[in-house]
Formats: structure tokens, C-alpha cells, sequence
């Protein structure tokens, strides 16, 4: 199949100067590893691979993508809020990639929490992101299936957005938009000092998130496995998991939704 490589010059027109570096590379072992040892990268700069050879995504899982099939990049952020509020910045980054993806493609997509984007009634993912953190930066990866063809997905609960019907698949349009709702949801973010109510971001998220009021299988960073009903996500962004008749709250872990909506 032949596919386009991301057009960097229009790439970096469009974003202008909020975008303080981009680099477009053919091949890396993985972005978010390659752009956390970029020496001095300042705030807004972001790496974008044509193929990562060891992509990783959350509970160390691997995550492949055959060259110029979708979009694979990071990008850091140096946030001036408080850092007790970064735990919104993966959900953050979800809720943009969610707007870029439905305004693009018109495909429809939700998150399941924290940030998997996923494909309509039929729940595939579509992509994941992983957000790492170094002192004062914050590194945000996004691996999103764009022309990836059904023989080409590593899982049976993986899809793309040709898969499902996108209507544009142009990924230079798709990556222009996805940073430039980072960079919006991120400045709004971070007039109002993190706080992601006043900024309408709790409100964004729980909009696009396909988890609350589901039956779900929460496996957490300690690897206990959590059956219950996901009721909320709080202002914290944690979910809020009713297990039992009691509710707590999940601060990090894995979801499964257990029934369709």
C-alpha cells in the first residue's frame, strides 16, 4: 500500500510559532523515550516518527504500527500549573485527540478512561496515549491507527480509522489538529492553574468518556483486579468505582468495559 509521509513543511506552517520545535523523523525505538533526552527542549516541542520500532504503551504493553499507517508522536509540555493537577494532563490529551479525530474524520469515537480512544458501538481502540513524567516536563505520546488494514492490526480489539469509515485519512490535517487542541485545552488548562472544572475540561472529558455508568474490570498499577460500576470521574480525574455498595477512588489502573451500552 502506498501511503504519504507527513508533509513537515505545512505541518509546521499551520502550527506556527506555538509549536516551539518539530521534528519529523523517519524511523525511532520510541518518541516519548527519544524527546525526554532531547537536551533543553523547551515547552510546545514535539517528535513525530513515520515507524517506532519499541513503542510502549500503559502496564509496559507494546504497541506496533507498520510504517506511515498512523500517527505516532510526543510532545512535551512544561506545565506552570501546580504539580498536584498534572494527573489531568493524559485525560487532558485524551479529550483533544477525541476533538481532532471526530472534526477531521467525523468518525465516532469516545474514551474510555483515562484516554484510550475508541471506535463507535463497537468499542475498538482506535488509539492510546501514554503521558511520562521528567522534573518540570511532562511528555505526552499518542499512537493513533489511522490507514492501518485489518490484516495489519496486532489485536483483534484494535481498528483504524479506515476501519471505520473516516472520511479523511490526510495525516498531516489529523496531526494539526490534534496538536493545536493540545495546545488550546493545555493554555485554557493552565490560565485557571490546573483547575479542570473552571476550565470546562471535567466537563469535556465526562462528555466523551463511553465509561461512566458502565460494569467494569479496573486492573491497577499494583495489579489487583477491581470488578464494579464506574459511577464518575472526579474532579481529580480519578473514577469513581462503586464496588459492593461502597465507592473509591481509582487514581491510576486499566479498564475493561464489561457490557455494551
Amino acid at each position: 500500500m502506498q501511503r504519504s509521509a507527513i508533509d513537515v513543511q505545512a505541518l509546521r506552517a499551520e502550527l506556527g510559532s506555538r509549536w516551539t520545535q518539530i521534528e519529523v523523523v523517519d524511523e525511532t525505538e520510541s518518541t516519548n523515550t527519544e524527546l525526554l533526552h532531547w537536551p533543553d527542549a523547551a515547552d510546545r516541542s514535539v517528535l513525530v516518527a513515520e515507524y517506532q520500532r519499541a513503542g510502549r504503551g500503559r502496564l509496559d504493553r507494546t504497541w506496533t504500527s507498520p510504517p506511515r499507517a498512523g500517527l505516532t508522536f510526543s510532545a512535551m509540555l512544561r506545565p506552570s500549573a501546580p504539580m498536584a493537577t498534572w494527573g489531568w494532563l493524559p485525560l487532558l490529551a485524551g479529550v483533544a485527540l477525541h476533538e481532532a479525530v471526530v472534526a477531521v474524520t467525523g468518525v465516532a469515537a469516545s474514551l474510555k478512561w483515562p484516554n484510550d480512544l475508541l471506535c463507535g458501538r463497537s468499542e475498538r481502540k482506535l488509539a492510546g496515549i501514554l503521558a511520562q513524567t521528567s522534573g518540570d516536563a511532562v511528555v505526552i505520546g499518542v499512537g493513533l491507527n489511522v490507514s492501518t488494514t485489518a490484516d495489519e492490526l496486532p489485536v483483534e480489539t484494535a481498528t483504524s480509522l479506515a476501519q471505520c469509515g473516516a472520511t479523511s485519512l490526510d495525516r498531516t490535517r489529523l496531526l494539526v489538529a490534534a496538536l493545536s487542541r493540545l495546545d488550546a485545552r493545555a493554555a485554557q488548562w493552565s490560565d485557571v492553574g490546573g483547575d479542570a472544572e473552571a476550565c470546562g475540561l471535567g466537563a469535556a472529558y465526562r462528555s466523551a468518556c463511553s465509561t461512566i455508568g458502565r460494569e467494569v474490570a479496573v486492573t491497577t498499577t499494583a495489579g489487583a483486579r477491581l470488578l464494579g460500576r464506574a459511577v464518575a470521574v472526579d474532579a481529580d480525574g480519578h473514577l469513581q468505582l462503586a464496588v459492593d455498595g461502597a465507592v473509591s477512588a481509582v487514581a491510576a489502573g486499566d479498564v475493561e468495559h464489561l457490557r455494551a451500552r
